[in-house]
């Protein structure tokens, strides 16, 4: 069989392919035998159907279709094996499929063009040298005494308030009527009242950001038993679309105010909060854990400057179907997050949604395939591997931190033995560059003070050795 090599762009290789006249006819005789012993028709046999019954019945267009479907997909498939072509993905047929048919004799040679993905040459020019100013995560004193002041709150006791006026950090429960107002109708008397927009014994925290902008500073200066109307303007950007930017009138009747009586900062608030036993205790092992987070957010910081600078450095033709495979991975991780917080998949992920879902998801999967092929690429020039003793240890640790689950072990190994090695060729990438260490904050200031405030916030947690979905997926539910 004859083929004729193109190379295309978006790395394919494109394929003349010229089929034998041995090939065609036999394609043609083996549809025929495959119709004489199924093809049931009435007034003979199956197998013993003449030839021209068939040609009569199926008609001579339709089986010259179907051989010739078989003729591309075993040529495509020989052309592969005899020029040793390692393809991904489907081929695609260059040619005009009904020209092919209408060119198609039995027994005679013919010609069709295809194409084929292959995996893309790397081109990466430059990955030393470099000089990157990195953040480095500091700890921060006062964090512990935040996160302590936090837990307080969240452990607060509510106690009534009687004899003066509410105000701001109180929690005031109320009674209260939204209405619309109608422009150039701001005197009616009956304005339409928003649906949902009405309460009893309602709690709300007087503190900045609550509720709509005018709601919570109209309650404060109120005395319970006072009734009083509150004119708020909708946010532009608020949750339910109708009221957008939208005037309206809260007429409000204050019931009872309260304050939080937060507990004593003492050992019984420590063991209230964590498994210490002491305050002095859980104050030591907060700042342990916080500085543990500050020199984690420094390492990453410094993974993600190399990553980045990294992908400067490398060109490649991408191919779909590696292209393709990115997205649907992205998707099947982003389902599996879905899924596990409780959102319903099939609500978020529908025929209406999945194309947009895809095409926003193209930037960052051309990104990941390209970071991926450049790390291979260095692990390839300088012959940066993991020991398999390594994967097997990693692997074991994992199967016993998950042992209640349902682990795929061959998932996890390979997962594993990827992560390992890109640990290996970062390592290696910031050990043949020069990197600064600058302040939080200096190169990304609203990223860097999100995440502060969050670690401040919320209680250090002992991070997962394999957070990703790759490992989710491994284990199982």
């Amino acid at each position: 069989m004859k083929v004729t090599q193109e190379k295309l762009p978006k790395s394919q290789i494109g394929l003349e392919i010229e089929i034998t006249p041995e090939m065609s006819k036999k394609a043609y005789d083996q549809v025929f035998q495959d119709l004489t012993r199924n093809a049931n028709i009435p007034g003979f046999r199956k197998g013993k159907v003449p030839r021209q019954v068939l040609l009569q019945r199926f008609g001579a267009i339709r089986l010259k279709a179907t051989a010739l479907e078989e003729l591309i997909q075993d040529g495509v498939k020989q052309a592969l094996k005899q020029e040793a072509i390692a393809a991904i993905g489907n081929y695609q047929l260059r040619s005009n499929f009904e020209e092919l048919v209408g060119q198609y004799e039995p027994g005679k040679p013919l010609t069709f063009s295809a194409a084929v993905d292959v995996q893309p040459e790397v081109q990466l020019s430059d990955y030393t040298g470099w000089n990157l100013k990195v953040e480095e995560g500091k700890y921060d004193q006062a964090s512990v005494d935040k996160f302590l002041e936090e837990r307080r709150k969240e452990q607060a006791t509510l106690v009534p308030v009687e004899g003066r006026p509410a105000q701001m950090g109180d929690i005031a429960v109320v009674d209260f009527t939204g209405r619309l107002v109608t422009e150039g109708e701001e005197e009616s008397s009956s304005p339409p009242e928003i649906p949902g927009g009405s309460a009893t014994d309602f709690q709300v925290e007087l503190a900045e950001g609550r509720f709509i902008g005018g709601f919570v500073d109209g309650i404060v200066g109120m005395t319970p038993g006072e009734t009083k109307e509150i004119a708020v303007t909708f946010p532009e950007t608020y949750a339910e679309k109708s009221l957008e930017g939208k005037p309206a009138i809260f007429t409000i009747t204050l019931k009872e105010i309260k304050e939080k009586e937060l507990p004593e900062l003492n050992d019984d608030f420590a063991q209230e909060i964590s498994d210490m036993q002491t305050l002095e205790e859980l104050r030591a092992n907060l700042e342990t854990r916080f500085k543990e987070q500050a020199e984690k957010r420094t390492a990453t910081n410094k993974e993600q400057a190399i990553l980045d600078e990294l992908v400067k450095h490398v060109e490649v033709d991408l191919p779909a179907t590696l292209l393709e495979q990115e997205i649907d991975a992205m998707l099947t991780q982003t389902a599996m997050q879905m899924s596990n917080q409780g959102f319903d998949i099939k609500k978020l992920f529908t025929q209406e949604t999945i194309p947009q879902l895809r095409d926003r998801s193209r930037p960052e999967a051309i990104e990941r395939i390209k970071r991926t092929m450049a790390l291979g690429e260095v692990a390839k020039r300088e012959s940066i591997s993991v020991e398999p003793a390594a994967v097997e240890a990693k692997v074991k640790e994992l199967i016993e931190q998950y042992q209640e689950r349902d682990i795929d072990p061959e998932r996890l190994r390979a997962y594993v033995e990827e992560d390992l090695l890109k640990e290996k060729i970062v390592k290696w990438l910031e050990e043949h560059s020069t990197l600064e260490l600058v302040p939080e904050g200096s190169l990304s200031a609203s990223e860097s003070e999100t995440t502060s405030e969050e670690s401040a916030a919320n209680p250090p947690a002992e991070e997962t050795p394999t957070p990703e979905t790759e490992t989710e997926a491994a284990v199982g539910e």
